[in-house]
Parts: C-alpha cells; sequence; structure tokens
C-alpha cells in the first residue's frame, strides 16, 4: 500500500452516464441489472447539470501530483448517448482544466454504433477506445448478441477496421467464460492477428442468488456457488498459462497483456497498480447517471452507494471514513491461509466481488479462482524472474525470447544425442514441469 496519505493516492471514477441501457443482452452482463436500483421511469441520460459537475468534480479531486487526467466512460452502452454528449464534455474538461494538467478520454464499447462519424470524433479527440470482444466468431456470438438474439461478431470487426482507418487507439476487453475459456490458444491468436497490441481479460464469475461475498457457503462444492457460464478456476489457471506461453514465445514488447504487466511488476518489486491485485483497493470508484457515487462498478448497489455529488463533492465521498474502511477489508479479511501463501506479492487476495470460498482451514473470505491463480503464478515463475534480471540489467524484457529459444534448441540437441527421444506426453527434459509436447518440443 501506498505510504501516501489516502487522500493523496490516485483516484479514478468510472462515469456510467447512460447507466445500464445497452442496444445489447450479453447473458453475462452484470450491470443490466442495476436498473433495479432506480425506478421505472428513470430518465437515464446524465443531465448537462451532473455532467459538469462530474468533471469539474473529478479535477478537483485529483492530487496536486496528478498530471494527467484519465476519464473513462462505460455503460451499458455509452455510445447510445451520441456524439455531442461526448463533444459538451470534452469542452467542459477544457474549461475546468487547471494549468499544467492533461485530460485523456476513454470509452468502452460494443463498438455495434460506431461509424466514420463516430471515428472521425474519436480521433480527433484522442480517446481510447475499449473494444469488448470474446474472441472468433463462434466463441464471441455464445454469449454475445442483441435484442433480437443476433450475434454481434461481424460487426464489432467492421468497426475494428473503421478504428484502424481512422488512426483511433483502441484495445480489448475479452471476458473469460465457460465456452472461450476452453480454446485459448485460438482466442489470443486471433486478436494478435487482428493486430491488438493490448489486451485485457476479465473472468466472468457469476454468483448465484443467495451466495454472500465473505460469507460461508456451507458444504456448498464452488461449482454450486456460480452460474454454468462463468469460468472454473481450474480454467481459469489453464486460459492464463496457455496465453502466457503464447505471448512469452512470441510477442513479448509486441503485445501487452494487461496480468502480465501487472505480474511483472509484482516480479519486479515495484508491485501492481491494477485494483485487482494491489493489497487494498477502493480508488476505483464509479459515478451513475444522476449523480450517485459507489465504491466500485462491481459494487453498485445500495450497501456501497457513498452519497450524491449534489450533495457532497467527489472528494468527499472518494476520501470518506466509509471509503477506506471499504478498501482496507480486502486487506484485513484476508484468511490466514492467503497470508501464508508465497504468491500474495502477485495476487493479494485477487478482487473482493469473487472472495466467496472458504480456505481449507474454514475461513471466508477465499478467493473463487483462487486455484487458477496459484496455477498462473507458479507457471510464470521462471519467465517472470528471467525478464526482471533483464530489466534490473537495463536490458528489455523481450530477451526472454531469444533465452527461450536457445534453451529449446540445446533440449532438442541433447534429446537427440542422448540415445533415447523424449516422448510427447514425457515431462520436458528442461525441467518445467509441463510435458514436452507443450513445451520445448513446439517449434
Amino acid at each position: 500500500m501506498s505510504s501516501l496519505p489516502w487522500s493523496q493516492t490516485g483516484l479514478h471514477v468510472i462515469a456510467k452516464p447512460i447507466g445500464p441501457l445497452c442496444n445489447l443482452s450479453c447473458d453475462y452482463c452484470f450491470y443490466l441489472r442495476k436498473d433495479s436500483l432506480y425506478a421505472a421511469d428513470e430518465q437515464w441520460r446524465m443531465s448537462d447539470e451532473t455532467l459538469e459537475a462530474y468533471v469539474k468534480q473529478y479535477i478537483e479531486a485529483q492530487a496536486a501530483a496528478v498530471e494527467e487526467i484519465a476519464f473513462a466512460f462505460q455503460g451499458g452502452e455509452p455510445t447510445l448517448l451520441g456524439i455531442d454528449f461526448f463533444r459538451q464534455a470534452v469542452e467542459l474538461q477544457k474549461r475546468h482544466c487547471p494549468p499544467g494538467k492533461r485530460i485523456h478520454n476513454s470509452l468502452q464499447t460494443n463498438c455495434i454504433l460506431l461509424d466514420d462519424r463516430w471515428c472521425e470524433f474519436l480521433a480527433e479527440n484522442d480517446f481510447l477506445v475499449g473494444v469488448s470482444i470474446d474472441g472468433p466468431g463462434q466463441l464471441h456470438d455464445k454469449y454475445r448478441h442483441d435484442k433480437a438474439g443476433r450475434g454481434t461478431f461481424d460487426r464489432v470487426v467492421e468497426a475494428v477496421e473503421l478504428l484502424k482507418k481512422h488512426g483511433v487507439e483502441f484495445n480489448t476487453l475479452t471476458c473469460i467464460n465457460g465456452h472461450n475459456a476452453q480454446r485459448p490458444k485460438k482466442v489470443y491468436r486471433f486478436l494478435r492477428d487482428l493486430g491488438i497490441e493490448f489486451m485485457q481479460f476479465i473472468p466472468i464469475v457469476e454468483r448465484m442468488p443467495g451466495v454472500e461475498i465473505f460469507g460461508d457457503q456451507g458444504n456448498q462444492q464452488p461449482d454450486e456457488l456460480v452460474s454454468r457460464r462463468s469460468v472454473h478456476p481450474g480454467q481459469f489457471g489453464r486460459f492464463l498459462c496457455e496465453l502466457f506461453d503464447q505471448w512469452v514465445a512470441e510477442d513479448v514488447g509486441r503485445v501487452f497483456v494487461r496480468d502480465f504487466d501487472q505480474a511483472l511488476a509484482a516480479w519486479v518489486g515495484v508491485g501492481a497498480d491494477l485494483c485487482v491485485y494491489t493489497k487494498q483497493c477502493g480508488r476505483a470508484t464509479a459515478i451513475e447517471h444522476n449523480g450517485d457515487l459507489y465504491s466500485c462498478d462491481h459494487f453498485v448497489d445500495a450497501g456501497h452507494k457513498l452519497g450524491n455529488i449534489h450533495q457532497a463533492s467527489i472528494s468527499e465521498l472518494a476520501n470518506s471514513p466509509r471509503q477506506e474502511q471499504f478498501a482496507r477489508h480486502k486487506e484485513e479479511r484476508l484468511p490466514e491461509y492467503c497470508r501464508r501463501c508465497p504468491h500474495l506479492f502477485a495476487c493479494n487476495g485477487a478482487c473482493p466481488k469473487d472472495r466467496i470460498l472458504s480456505s481449507p482451514d474454514g475461513q471466508p473470505g477465499l478467493n473463487y479462482l483462487c486455484e487458477g491463480y496459484k496455477t498462473f503464478f507458479e507457471h510464470i515463475d521462471p519467465h517472470m524472474k528471467s525478464m526482471a534480471e533483464e530489466l534490473a540489467a537495463g536490458r528489455p524484457p523481450a530477451n526472454v525470447m531469444r533465452r527461450l529459444r536457445a534453451n529449446r534448441q540445446r533440449v532438442r540437441q541433447e534429446t537427440a544425442t542422448s540415445g533415447r527421444a523424449a516422448r510427447r506426453n514425457d515431462p520436458c527434459p528442461c525441467g518445467s514441469g509441463r510435458k514436452f509436447k507443450s513445451c520445448c518440443m513446439r517449434p
């Protein structure tokens, strides 16, 4: 945790200017159900008054040392608001941005409404666009469809080509679910071949009704606590491992995967800065269309509503004792099993929203994905140490690829001259612990 005072650590407020409204009906979307928090006749569009209050207060809430202020717009589907809403937001940012500060905008979108006019605006105003895509067609369309039940893959890919055409900076957000988690190489290669240079992956963990975070789930098995769409812990770990193997062999320095970047920061010793992997969270809040501020976009519920920015400022709400307590809970409620774990430095219990299991000794608060995280961190450890060594010596971590190629060539030569060739399913002679076919046998 930073040694800076709570109010001086970085603050991020994710804006939901159209609430949960969306032009799609993705099966696993947790935010569509947030309409139950408001009246049936709710006017979901963020008003001009609330937009200006948000922009002004968010800028004022930043610590003095912050030079770049990052605005993030999500939904629902924010493009339903139209270009003029975001043009107004940019003008308000310019009006309220003090000298010496910079503004940067990002927009997470399903891409269905993007056209030339949208892309011209996004390029002109230097927006970073997050493209929601779950892999190639048959994997993406499994759960991401429109309200008529039609797949959306072709329309998303068309939008990606438009973003490229107009020079809009973009990355991808891929939800790992029980379906596409079975095809990690196919997902990664598809995204890479689509020209994606920065990838983000989020595991889908849908709690069943009555399953409480940090709760005692009795004798229920992990699979009984989540939906069938959810990724299984073992699946999650294997997905990340196979993704990593593709990346570390071919794409270090060319393709950036958020989870791998965060892991390297942990191994180097500077620590992750993504809330999932930090000791405490609470500095990534969410603002709804009417100015209601919540502890986190995964905790938009009555129990985590901090207040409304028309009654108290963002700074007051986000730096309140109540929010600080929310942040501390992540660390304070770790089971002893986690505190003794050799991977704690990289994981820190991961996201509290998924901490629904009990540890082997019966303490609540173990992350549902713990098994997967442990598999992943054990798998990447030697490579992360190699990359950390390269960085410490002032060399690029991409050198790890040259080391891997040299090691594989050595193993093949030794195997060929030893008088006994390793078989496909034998343990790899390099000592990785993986099967030969999945390690140095691979070209």
